[in-house]
Formats: C-alpha cells, structure tokens, sequence
C-alpha cells in the first residue's frame, strides 16, 4: 500500500531533519511541538495510569513501576509480579497497530528490589512501492524496548533507584532512498529515579482518618541519540523529566479516595526560530548552515542538550512554561479488590493541544488482577480515542501462597 510506504518515509524524513538541525518549519507564534525519535517510550504502557490521565512517578503498589519510577518497587506489598499489557492504536483508522508490555519485579528482601521489562511497538504490515506505484515488498515496522533496574531503600521512607535500557527501532527494514541506506536505529538509555513514602493521621469533621502519601521524580530515557541513515542524521531520543505526588485517604475499613499529579517536561531541546530575509526565504550562513534568530542551535551533544532544554524555548519564559505537561488522577478503592478511576491530562496549544479526559477500573482476584482503560479526547482525535487498553497482573505471592494451602489440604479418598 502506497500510504503504508508514504507514512515510513515521513518517519524517516522528520526524524532525519531534526538530526541536521532542527525543524525547518518557521514558528507561527502558536506551534513550536517538539519532537524525537522512538516516541513509543512515552507511551503509557499500562491501564492503571492511563485510567488516571497517564500519572504514576509516585502511585503505590505499582508492578508497572519498571516504566514509570523504579523507586516504588522497595515499597510495594507483594514481593513480586508479573504485568502484561496491550494497548491498540490508531484504532480507529488501521486495524493491525499496537503497543505490548511485559515487565516484572521481585523483591531482593524488604528493602530492594529488581525489575525488567519489553516493550514492542508494531506497526502493522505495510506495502512497499516504487514511484511507479509498481509493489517492492512488504514490511512490519516494529520498535522495541528491553530493560532492566534495581531499587533500593536508603531509608525506611526514601529510596534510589537506576534502570538501563536498550532500544532498537525498525522503520523500514531494507528500504534503500536517495542513495542512502535505511537501516534500524539503536540507542542506549538510563534511568535514575527517586521516591519518598510516608503516613500520617489527620482530622476531618470530628473524626480521624489514615493519609498515605508519596513524592516521586524519574529522570529517564537519558541515553545516545539514534540515526537511521548515517552519524550526521542523529537523533535525540524523548529524555524526560517527570516529578509528581501521591495522597490517599483511608475512609474506614473497605474504602480509600486517592489523587495524583504529575508534571512532565522532555528535556531535548525546542525548536528555534530561523532567520528569513524580505521575502521570506530562509537565510544561511557561508557554512550553508541556516541561521538562528530566537532559540538556540537545536543539534547539541546529549547533556548540552539536556541542559539547554530548560532555557532554549525561542519566546522565552513563558514558552519554556508551556513545556511542562499536567496530569491529574483520582482512584477509588473498595476492600482493595474493585477500583474505579478518572484523569485528566493537559498539553498546551503550543506543545501539541493534546487534552483529554480518561476513565478505568481495576479488579483484584486470589492470583490474578485486571484494570482497564478508556480515553475520550477534548480539544483533537487522540491516537488513542475510543480504545479499551488491557493490563493484566499475576501476583506471585498469591500463587506461592495457594501451592501452600494446597499442599497441606487433607486428601478425601
């Protein structure tokens, strides 16, 4: 299919004009999105934090943790679990894409803990063509995700943690273009978190109710760039900054009402604006290189990059503001087997306008757990509008505890 061959070779394009220098495209005073390669890893791969507009750097008790801040994993109840999630997209337009998640954690003893995790992205099946319209071949576009970390209590409220991660990005398999050739992107990344937990008792009309609380930040994807074609045509992978909070409060015996915030900023930096001349065509230097009016030089070394992303937004402060992504969560828990969650998350205009409201709920049996997902965009279609996502638990402790009682069952002859 011709549009399958098109959507590849933009890809590759977009991606290949913000490794020479940045986009092209002058600011017109509203969109300035920025945007990396491999942005499957800010995708959230699980149906709890979706449910809640996509927050987690500080939930409790999160098996997903692997992605969102490894810290939390010293803290959760379970001494281990396994997670597989799977979430359609674009579902609305193509029936074959998706994005699949398996992680799992153990507890090393009560104050450390290991996690991995993969993460694979397909694409769906696309029909190479030449300009002809004549077929070449097919292909599967795919991206995936390999990790691993490790978490550990400082003290008996904070903990450290540190992930490492592999990526590999397929987007056109041996597509040859322009004399260049295609191949797969790898990159290498790192993560480095933190978590605080405590609890406390306050007083509500009268009557005293249990505070769980939490405060998490998780600086993650901070790695190499990644290049399809050569070492000039590189990549920033989505460096990310998230920082948020966590309270919930213990109503009585079987219920608990909890909220979560999270702000999120990539730290790769903006797009500038380039100089053009009375007619408006872009103006060069003797280098050929286009020169830069407001922002600053898009294509830096990787914590160059990082650093700069906190004051290189070419309208100054307030554009750097409008970087910073919200999300806002709420969970309802009853006897901490059936959850119903809302959300909502908040992109400004000029980042990309993504606003949207979510909705889940969650299920907790002896051994296996469920929670579900739904998103319903406000201000644009969403990649993921109209979709359930699936996440599925299976909790290790349970078992364990199962074969147990099975064992010193008494056997009826």
């Amino acid at each position: 299919m011709l549009l399958g061959a098109l959507f590849t070779t933009q890809c590759l394009e977009q991606s290949n004009a913000q490794g020479i220098g940045g986009s092209k495209n002058q600011l017109d005073g509203r969109q300035n999105t920025i945007t990396t390669a491999v942005p499957f890893l800010m995708i959230t791969p699980e149906a709890r934090g979706g449910g809640m507009g996509d927050v987690g750097v500080a939930t409790p008790n999160d098996p997903y943790a692997m992605h969102w801040n490894i810290s939390k994993l010293p803290f959760n109840d379970k001494k281990g679990s396994v997670g597989l999630s799977y979430t359609p997209w674009l579902r609305s337009l193509v029936p074959d894409i998706s994005l699949t998640y398996l992680t799992g954690y153990a507890k090393v003893n009560d104050r450390s803990a290991v996690a991995g995790s993969l993460r694979y992205f397909s694409m769906g099946q696309i029909n190479f063509t030449d300009q002809f319209g004549q077929g070449t071949g097919d292909y599967t576009p795919n991206e995936f995700a390999l990790d691993i970390g490790y978490a550990s209590k400082l003290s008996d409220n904070f903990s450290l943690g540190v992930a490492m991660r592999y990526i590999r990005s397929d987007l056109a398999g041996a597509l040859n273009r322009s004399q260049n050739d295609v191949k797969a992107g790898n990159a290498f990344a790192g993560d480095i978190t933190a978590y605080y937990k405590n609890k406390t008792k306050i007083k509500l009309e009268g009557k005293k109710y249990t505070l769980n609380y939490g405060i998490g930040a998780a600086a993650t994807n901070i790695g190499s760039k990644i290049s399809y074609t050569s070492k000039i045509n590189e990549n920033f992978i989505p460096i990310n900054l998230r920082v948020g909070g966590y309270a919930q409060v213990e109503i009585d015996q079987y219920n608990t009402l909890a909220i979560a915030l999270d702000f999120n900023k990539l730290l790769v930096p903006s797009n500038p604006v380039y100089k053009r001349d009375s007619v408006g065509d872009f103006v060069y230097d003797n280098d050929d290189n286009l020169i830069i009016e407001r922002g600053k030089d898009p294509n830096p070394p990787v914590i160059q990059g990082m650093l700069q992303s906190f004051n290189d937004a070419p309208n100054g402060f307030k554009e750097e503001m409008e970087e910073i992504n919200i999300s806002l969560g709420l969970e309802y828990w009853y006897d901490k087997q059936f959850a119903l969650r809302s959300g909502f998350f908040y992109e400004p205009e000029s980042k990309g306008n993504r606003k949207y409201l979510t909705f889940g709920a969650g299920f907790r049996f002896n051994v296996f757990g469920l929670d579900l997902s739904y998103l319903v965009p406000i201000e644009q279609r969403n990649p993921l509008e109209r979709t359930i996502r699936f996440s599925m638990l299976f909790d290790l402790d349970a078992f364990v505890t199962q074969n147990e009682e099975d064992k010193k069952a008494p056997i009826n002859n």
